[in-house]
């Protein structure tokens, strides 16, 4: 009764900005997003070519990497468009399929780094055995499942809004995230909630805890190391993970469980930036200036590519 016309396009607005604004935020956003596709790709080339880093955790890393890529690659240049023309139109199939992916990436980075801190907890905690427990078939049916368990719980939600009446034809956003779509719903929404909450809560809490019994049992474990020069070795093989779980999870409780009432559109919008665009961006940074067997590799492979060309 409300609309008698079928929803099929969606406005995106964006940052409403003068025009110049804009124009600086395109050329800022572009360049951070060809230095995240360059920094992530580069992850992933050297963990294929080089024999040290054929590890878990390096393998992990690379899966990561690609939920960054997939995460960049699935708003940001969508989202340029947006900028630089003040507003786009998106249909609304195209607009819950970036919501479907944007939530798999997103999930599956929340089990990866699970994975990664207890990779690292069997190898701080327990040396002697983490080659017999971190086997290959083990790395990667905690990849597999980070990536299964993933796809099955944002399927579960986006199927749910794919059927939903929308009455609403604008988002005060860059992007399709789920707040937004259901606020355009005009139908109940009550079970779209309940099943992202029963899915979310978990996907990422049970992750989280079990970060966080990881880091408290490894922390235990360097306390005990008796020289100063092994506790520094021990902690600086995680260090750079637990930088990017600080990273996530800070975002993550910034834009989805902080009160978001007390934030405007365009706080939102900024804060949004965070999981969007720095995320994927600082990683292979990370990555690269906290770990040593990552900067032997670039350097051996900076060196090699002159002679390529």
């Amino acid at each position: 009764m409300f609309n008698e016309t079928e929803v099929v396009e969606i406005l995106l607005l964006g940052f409403q900005n003068p025009q110049i604004l804009n124009s600086v935020l395109f050329v800022l956003f572009l360049v951070i997003y060809i230095l995240t596709l360059v920094g992530n790709l580069l992850i992933i080339i050297l963990v294929a070519q080089f024999q040290r880093l054929k590890s878990p955790m390096y393998f992990f890393l690379t899966q990561l990497s690609v939920c960054d890529i997939i995460i960049s690659t699935i708003i940001v240049p969508n989202m340029l468009h947006v900028i630089i023309i003040g507003g786009s139109r998106i249909s609304l199939t195209g607009c819950i399929t970036q919501f479907y992916f944007f939530s798999i990436s997103e999930g599956a980075e929340c089990f990866l780094l699970s994975a990664m801190s207890y990779d690292r907890y069997l190898a701080i905690c327990h040396p002697l055995h983490y080659t017999s427990i971190m086997g290959f078939r083990l790395y990667l049916q905690l990849i597999l499942i980070s990536w299964l368990l993933s796809c099955v719980s944002s399927f579960s939600v986006a199927s749910l809004l794919s059927v939903l009446e929308f009455c609403g034809r604008v988002i005060d956003h860059y992007f399709c995230d789920l707040a937004p779509l259901i606020e355009l719903s005009c139908t109940k929404h009550t079970l779209v909630e309940l099943v992202a909450f029963i899915i979310g809560i978990p996907g990422v809490g049970v992750p989280f805890f079990f970060i966080i019994f990881s880091y408290v049992s490894i922390f235990i474990t360097i306390l005990g190391i008796s020289s100063s020069i092994g506790r520094q070795k021990a902690f600086s093989t995680c260090s750079s993970h637990l930088t990017v779980v600080c990273a996530y999870y800070g975002t993550i409780v910034v834009v989805y469980i902080a009160p978001s009432k007390r934030h405007s559109f365009n706080v939102n919008k900024v804060l949004s930036l965070l999981f969007s665009m720095l995320c994927p961006f600082s990683n292979p940074i990370i990555y690269s200036l906290r770990n040593e067997d990552i900067k032997i590799s670039l350097k051996k492979f900076l060196s090699k590519s002159p002679r390529r060309i």
